[in-house]
């Protein structure tokens, strides 16, 4: 039997999603160590939190190989085609609208779950896991983008920021309205079909892209005690954040600045 260079790649990220998902639950232990010393504010670990992220990412991946997604990829890229005038960049800005939201509300006085220093590190967590997972699993999927620019489609960076920051949102704010939170998914969710429309990911990607950014954001709130009291416990008095977009004409980024 031969297995095709292509097909063994797709096993890797498989692999390699299942290892991403499985770190995180690992960590079950040391989060529970120290949430009894820790504020209760934070998200406490909950195996059927990872349930619809994990369907998500989990589509994506058989997408990778299965000929029936494969077709409707397809289909929808076709039916998009058809109907585009032309490109817009609204989603290069709009991954990053949730998260920023989170200070904005705390700017006009509208208090979240976390003061400025622990909602900055959870953010700041959220971030480095969904750069760090949806790099990786880019280079090993090396999924040719609709449009044929380059392989670096599976899954979406763009929805994967924007639904962390969507999860970061609906956490900070569930408590004082929902409806915070479903404007955050809302908004995600524009993120990814403005992908598609910009023939830029096909809809796997979208779909992996969203449970790698929520189940990024989960993990930060987990991990959230434990850095709190090991890796930041100096971190007392004034705290101030900052994140500054930038843009060169073609694509979009920022810097995220914790000073204290």
């Amino acid at each position: 039997m031969i297995i095709s260079t292509p097909l063994i790649k797709k096993y890797i990220v498989l692999i390699t999603g299942l290892l991403f998902i499985q770190n995180l639950t690992a960590q079950k232990k040391i989060v529970k160590d120290t949430l009894n010393q820790s504020t209760s504010k934070n998200l406490k670990f909950n195996y059927k939190q990872v349930v619809i992220p994990t369907l998500l990412i989990g589509y994506g991946v058989i997408a990778l190989d299965s000929d029936y997604l494969k077709d409707l990829n397809l289909n929808i890229r076709n039916e998009v085609i058809e109907d585009i005038d032309k490109k817009v960049t609204i989603d290069d800005f709009l991954q990053y609208t949730p998260a920023l939201s989170v200070y904005a509300l705390n700017t006009i006085g509208i208090k979240g779950k976390n003061n400025l220093k622990d909602r900055s590190v959870i953010l700041a967590t959220s971030l480095l896991l969904v750069a760090t997972s949806v790099t990786a699993i880019k280079k090993l999927a090396k999924e040719e983008r609709p449009d044929g620019s380059n392989a670096d489609s599976f899954p979406s960076g763009h929805t994967a920021f924007a639904f962390a920051g969507a999860e970061f949102l609906y956490q900070e704010y569930k408590d004082v309205s929902i409806w915070y939170g479903v404007s955050g998914y809302v908004v995600a969710t524009a993120t990814g079909a403005f992908r598609i429309y910009n023939n830029k990911h096909w809809l796997s990607d979208v779909v992996a892209g969203a449970g790698f950014g929520i189940l990024s954001t989960k993990a930060a709130y987990w991990f959230s005690p434990y850095l709190n009291k090991h890796i930041f416990p100096s971190m007392t008095g004034k705290t101030t954040a900052m994140f500054t977009p930038t843009y060169d004409g073609k694509k979009m980024g920022g810097a995220f600045v914790l000073q204290f």
